[in-house]
């Protein structure tokens, strides 16, 4: 993780809002010591103290402190990871030293990515005498591209808070923002374990038993007693049981439609940030599962093929081109898709087709090419569910322009529906599943096609 070196800043002088509430306050004052004079008696009092509070505080700003002479009285550091993961929060850490002989408050204003539209977003850090202190910010990027962080502004205040000195960091930072590998990781992790359970992953029955075999352990309770190995036992001296592992090296090809409908937010991330979140998760399940993970990308016309592979490096092949992936304002063509995908991969493979098909007549055109491409492959569509329909849907609505808003929105979610079971009819399956719950239907789906040897 880098981290800015800390630098110089040049010195600046600000009059903070405490100072103009009580210049604000002092008038107040002077005005009514015209007509009664105890008061004004008090208001020639209260600004003599004033301009000697002021004088004050601006020297401590500028001489209560021990750095040695070109540095600066307060240093400051931001450490960023090396690249963000998209739709993830990401931790940017700041840190503060002081050489002030007094406790100061800093109140940060960091320049953040245009992405995040938050200009005017402060923080304020208390730091000791001469102490250290360190500002954690959380970031949720749902854009993939390059994120470019500015100067991190520090205006620091004694307790007196009439005047301000900033320190104005010189170095900018620019951070690569990448599909969710936090999110691949996590369901790498826990497919290694046998844990994917704990995130909505199903636990899935295997259909009959695969052949190939794995090796000889030590008997548990709850394995299945047909599969206790009696000449090993024999030999051990307690029961021994052979253990079989899925059949491997299967293709797993994500399938990712660029065109104009993937472009739809969905709590600020684009539905083909949600697909490529999705198809990178479950790309490093597949690997990790011992089968070939590929990727084909198109929207008009076929964008980008990386060939099933379970190479060390295939998962960074297929990270480093879902990062340069733009959704495209056209019309799919998955006539091209199904050309290049029968051209490209010559074995059967299970291809999940990320794509969002928002009306019959829509699917039914690209129809004739998903059945070409299920004559030789596994194909399994994932298509996205409207979840703010929902709302909608399940609101009375009294008005007639909310009862024809209702009567559309049930059209659009009864269509989705029958856009599933008219693909199934044809032999082709297909998920229907809120963007949210993309990448656990999707591993499920891909689970539950293993598990019933399909693949």
């Amino acid at each position: 993780m880098p981290a800015n070196a800390p630098s110089r800043f040049p010195r600046s002088l600000y009059l903070s809002q405490r100072f103009f509430w009580v210049v604000g306050a002092t008038v107040v004052l002077i005005l009514v010591g015209y007509f009664f004079s105890p008061v004004a008696t008090l208001s020639r009092i209260v600004l003599s103290g004033f301009v000697a509070a002021v004088i004050a505080d601006v020297l401590l700003l500028y001489r209560a402190h021990s750095a040695p002479k070109g540095s600066a009285a307060l240093q400051a550091s931001r450490e960023t990871p090396r690249r963000f993961s998209n739709g993830d929060f990401n931790v940017i850490r700041t840190g503060f030293t002081s050489r002030y002989a007094i406790p100061v408050t800093v109140t940060v204003l960091d320049e953040l990515p245009e992405q995040f539209q938050a200009r005017s977003e402060r923080s304020t850090v208390g730091i000791k005498a001469r102490g250290t202190a360190e500002l954690i910010t959380r970031l949720r990027p749902v854009t993939r591209g390059e994120y470019s962080f500015g100067v991190v502004n520090c205006f620091v205040e004694t307790k007196l808070g009439l005047a301000q000195r900033r320190f104005s960091a010189a170095e900018a930072i620019t951070v690569p923002v990448y599909p969710s590998f936090v999110q691949m990781r996590k369901y790498a992790l826990m497919a290694i374990s046998d844990r994917l359970t704990e995130v909505g992953v199903k636990k899935i029955r295997r259909i009959g038993n695969t052949m190939e075999f794995d090796q000889i352990r030590s008997y548990v309770r709850g394995d299945d007693v047909r599969t206790v190995n009696w000449k090993a036992t024999a030999r051990a001296t307690r029961l021994m049981v052979n253990q079989y592992r899925d059949e491997r090296a299967q293709q797993i090809v994500s399938v990712i439609d660029m065109g104009r409908t993937m472009k739809l937010p969905f709590e600020g991330m684009t539905l083909l940030d949600y697909a490529i979140n999705a198809a990178l998760a479950l790309s490093n399940v597949s690997i990790v599962k011992d089968d070939k993970a590929g990727l084909i990308t198109f929207s008009d016309t076929v964008a980008s093929v990386v060939k099933p592979a379970r190479s060390n490096d295939q998962l960074q092949r297929i990270l480093e081109n879902l990062y340069r992936q733009k959704t495209a304002f056209t019309e799919s063509s998955f006539e091209r898709l199904a050309g290049a995908a029968l051209r490209v991969l010559s074995h059967r493979s299970l291809l999940m087709v990320y794509t969002n098909f928002e009306s019959l007549n829509g699917m039914r055109r690209q129809l004739p090419y998903l059945r070409a491409l299920a004559r030789r492959h596994l194909v399994l569509v994932i298509i996205f569910e409207n979840t703010e329909l929902r709302s909608l849907l399940a609101a009375p609505q009294k008005s007639i322009e909310g009862i024809y808003v209702k009567t559309v929105g049930e059209r659009f979610a009864r269509e989705k529906r029958e856009i599933v079971r008219e693909l199934k009819q044809y032999g082709i399956d297909a998920v229907l599943t809120p963007p949210q719950e993309l990448t656990v239907s999707a591993i499920n789906a891909y689970l539950r096609m293993k598990a019933a040897r399909r693949i």
